[in-house]
């Protein structure tokens, strides 16, 4: 009963006059704004090789996911328990975790010129633990952002919930193109390799900077202005409690913890550590990497297009995901034809489409079934779904190893 009165409180505002989005700008900021948010964990990841190579005895990725995850969940909660979203403005918070983005980006290159000459002397480990606390206020900022930016755009029209996820897809798709780049312009020796991925982090910074930028332009649009105005005339309502909120949506909010366990369990760790090529050598966990985020982007954006209108056919194919399992499992442990190259990249690529597709749909169909006064507030709890799906698949990420 109450998801059918929400879908009607939707399509009643949705009869309303829309604003007009004059040359799309506020879709292609969201659009931007969501490749910014996701764009320093897919930076991190993407320079596995780089990593390895300064801390070899480290398993980089799995801790990176761990630490990264986890603080963005606790901030994540700190949103939600603490009431920031009405204690400090969306562009305080924008601007707020923007920066800190850019401080913990750019803290790797800027230690190993510090260390370069002291490996030796334990310069290492005191490097890798400020590298470690770097990536654990890059996951505070990741929270801060996204839980600020997803719940914004729960309460607008659904196209900027697209962009926003499609925009998160293409931060991967461009910081591997970025990585393939840098890395290939340069000698493959242990100097030029840390020579592109400084040429690398600096790049992804410069964008970071431009998102800053985004974000403070994105609440003076005409169309962003009226849309706030009708939203304060249309949700007069009190806050609702978590609680009820968390019932309401826990059948997507299950889907989404799924997803993200089961991919944050192979993905990143998995095609980092356990796989191995012959053939393409270093290069092997960028490229499935770049083709993991490259489908995923693809899932996201067909959800411009067609989106499954049921939050029960899509929760069902979420847990139709855990298939991927036994199949991973098989390829690395399997006959020799499974543990070629071609199984592992088509069922990546099937790992990012379904993904992409399937938290999209989610996170799109999900503010939409509640009353408009509810939705900024589950789409934050989805957030957190997603952000505890991901903690608990980086944690079984370690066992992989296995």
């Amino acid at each position: 009963m109450q998801k059918t009165q929400g879908m009607e409180s939707v399509k009643a505002t949705n009869n309303q006059t829309e604003p007009k989005d004059t040359y799309r700008l506020a879709y292609i900021i969201h659009f931007l704004l969501g490749a910014g948010n996701l764009l320093p964990w897919n930076a991190l990841i993407t320079a596995i090789d780089y990593f390895n190579n300064l801390y070899p005895t480290k398993h980089i990725e799995k801790v990176f996911s761990v630490t990264y995850m986890g603080s963005s969940v606790s901030m994540l909660l700190l949103i939600l328990i603490m009431s920031w979203g009405r204690k400090m403005s969306f562009r305080v918070r924008m601007n707020l975790g923007f920066s800190l983005f850019v401080f913990s980006l750019m803290v790797s290159p800027i230690i190993d010129w510090g260390w370069r000459g002291d490996r030796s002397k334990g310069g290492s480990s005191v490097a890798y633990g400020i590298l470690v606390g770097a990536v654990v206020i890059c996951g505070l900022a990741d929270g801060l952002v996204g839980g600020s930016l997803i719940g914004s755009a729960g309460k607008l029209p659904k196209q900027y919930m697209q962009a926003v996820f499609a925009g998160t897809s293409s931060s991967g798709v461009l910081v591997c193109i970025l990585r393939i780049i840098t890395k290939a312009s340069l000698p493959h020796t242990p100097q030029g390799l840390r020579t592109s991925a400084h040429f690398y982090f600096i790049i992804s910074t410069i964008i970071l900077i431009s998102c800053l930028v985004c974000c403070n332009m994105l609440y003076k649009l005409p169309v962003m202005q009226q849309h706030y105005k009708l939203l304060q005339e249309e949700l007069p309502c009190p806050r609702p409690k978590i609680l009820d909120t968390c019932r309401k949506i826990r059948w997507p909010g299950f889907g989404i913890f799924v997803i993200y366990t089961m991919t944050l369990s192979i993905f990143p760790g998995f095609l980092a550590e356990n796989v191995e090529s012959k053939l393409f050598g270093d290069w092997y966990p960028i490229m499935l990497i770049t083709v993991y985020n490259f489908t995923d982007f693809i899932g996201k954006s067909l959800t411009a297009i067609y989106v499954l209108k049921s939050i029960r056919k899509s929760t069902f194919a979420c847990i139709a995901r855990l298939l991927f399992y036994p199949l991973f499992a098989a390829c690395l442990h399997g006959p020799k034809w499974l543990k070629t190259e071609v199984p592992i990249v088509v069922l990546t690529l099937m790992l990012g489409l379904s993904n992409g597709y399937l938290t999209s749909v989610l996170m799109i169909l999900s503010p939409k079934s509640v009353p408009p006064s509810e939705a900024e507030i589950v789409a934050v709890v989805m957030v957190v779904f997603l952000g505890i799906g991901l903690v608990s698949g980086s944690i079984l990420g370690w066992f992989w190893i296995i």
